[in-house]
C-alpha cells in the first residue's frame, strides 16, 4: 500500500489473481464445455461462436451488418487511467479483427468501490472513455457490480459491410502472415508484478496496449486479408492455431521473424517471466505445434505469451505484404488443419 494526500491506496494489481487476457479460461478447458452447446440455424448470424471468431456478425441488410463483443479482464497495471485505457483498446480490437468500425461501447465494471473509492473508478472510466471516443465510438452507458477483484471492460457494437467481412476461416495456402504489433506485454507484466520490470519496460507495453488496431484493420482490409484475428490471451499459436484450424491449413512460423519488445528477450531468459496463463497457452500448444530444435528457449515462450490487447495477426497473398504495417512472421501452407511448425 501506498500513501496518496492521506489516503490509502491499494495497488491494483495486487488484488488481481491474473493479469489482462491472461486470466483467460483455459482454452483446452473451454473449448469442451461449450463445443456441444446447441448452435443457432438464424440465416442472418453470419458469424457466431462455432468458429472461435473475435466477435459475432449479424446481417442487417445486404450492405450491412452488426459487429458485437464484450471483453474485461482483471488489472495488469497499477495506474487506474493505464488500465481503463488499455481494456478499450482491447475490446474494441475485437471489431478491428472482423474488418469493422466501432459505434457505441457501454461500460462491464466489477468493483470494490469501499476498499478502492471512487477516484479510482473514476480514472478506469475516464481511461476507457478517452480510447472510446479516439476510435470515434460513443460511450452509451454500462453496468457495474460490487466484486473484491476489479475488473473492467466494454460491450462493443460495431458495423461492417458483409462483404468487406474477414473472419478467422478464410486463409489460403500460401499466404503470408502478417503481425502488426509486437510480443512480449505478458511477460512484461509479469515480471513487473514480480518486481523484475523497471518504468521504461512498462511504458513500452502501455504504448503497445493502448495503440488503437483501426489503422492496421483498414490497412489489411485495403490489402484483401483472406483471413485476420487479434492475438491475445492464447498467444500468437493460439490464436494461429484458430486460423488455420478454421481455414483447413497448417502454418509456418519463422521464429527469428516474430517481434518483441525491447528487453522482453532478457526476461524470457528463464521463466521468471512467464505467467500462469502463458504457460498454459504452452501446454495447450503441444498437441498442434512442433519446435525445431534450432529455436531458442526464450522465442518458444515469446510465441505463447498471453497478450492483452495485442496486434492484428493477418493472412494476405504475399505480394500485398508491403500494404500492412507490420512484420511477416510466416505462412499458412498445406498440411494438417490447426497444426503450427516452428522454426
Amino acid at each position: 500500500m501506498r500513501q496518496d494526500g492521506g489516503v490509502t491506496t491499494v495497488p491494483l494489481t495486487s488484488l488481481s489473481h491474473g493479469a489482462g487476457c491472461g486470466c483467460k479460461l483455459p482454452a483446452a478447458d473451454l473449448l469442451p464445455i461449450v463445443r456441444d452447446l446447441p448452435v443457432g440455424d438464424d440465416p442472418r448470424l453470419l458469424v457466431g461462436s462455432a468458429s472461435g471468431d473475435d466477435a459475432a456478425v449479424f446481417r442487417l441488410a445486404d450492405d450491412l451488418a452488426l459487429v458485437q463483443t464484450i471483453d474485461f479482464f482483471t488489472p495488469l497495471v497499477d495506474d487506474p487511467y493505464d488500465f481503463g485505457r488499455i481494456a478499450a483498446a482491447n475490446a474494441l480490437s475485437d471489431v478491428y479483427a472482423m474488418g469493422g468500425r466501432p459505434l457505441t461501447a457501454m461500460n462491464v465494471v466489477a468493483f470494490p468501490l469501499e476498499r478502492l473509492g471512487g477516484d479510482v473508478l473514476r480514472e478506469i472510466l475516464r481511461g476507457g472513455l478517452e480510447v472510446v471516443e479516439a476510435a470515434g465510438a460513443a460511450l452509451a452507458g454500462g453496468h457495474s457490480i460490487d466484486d473484491p477483484e476489479p475488473k473492467y471492460g466494454l460491450a462493443v457494437t460495431g458495423v461492417v459491410d458483409p462483404r468487406a467481412l474477414v473472419t478467422n476461416a478464410g486463409g489460403r495456402a500460401g499466404d503470408a502472415l502478417v503481425l502488426t504489433k509486437p510480443l512480449g506485454v505478458g511477460a512484461i507484466v509479469t515480471a513487473r508484478k514480480r518486481g523484475a520490470a523497471d518504468d521504461a519496460l512498462v511504458s513500452d507495453a502501455v504504448e503497445a496496449m493502448t495503440a488503437l488496431n483501426d489503422v492496421a484493420s483498414a490497412a489489411a482490409v485495403a490489402a484483401g486479408a483472406h483471413a485476420m484475428t487479434d492475438v491475445t490471451g492464447f498467444g500468437l499459436l493460439g490464436h494461429l492455431h484458430n486460423v488455420a484450424r478454421e481455414s483447413g491449413l497448417a502454418a509456418e512460423i519463422v521464429a527469428a521473424d516474430v517481434p518483441a519488445i525491447d528487453g522482453v528477450s532478457e526476461l524470457l531468459a528463464d521463466d521468471a517471466a512467464v505467467s500462469g496463463g502463458s504457460r498454459r497457452n504452452a501446454e495447450y500448444a503441444v498437441d498442434f505445434t512442433t519446435f525445431d530444435d534450432a529455436v531458442p528457449a526464450w522465442c518458444r515462450r515469446l510465441v505463447a505469451d498471453a497478450t492483452t490487447s495485442g496486434g492484428l495477426l493477418v493472412a494476405v497473398a504475399p505480394e500485398r505484404v508491403a500494404e500492412i504495417p507490420g512484420a511477416v512472421v510466416g505462412r499458412l501452407v498445406e498440411g494438417a488443419a490447426g497444426s503450427i511448425a516452428v522454426r
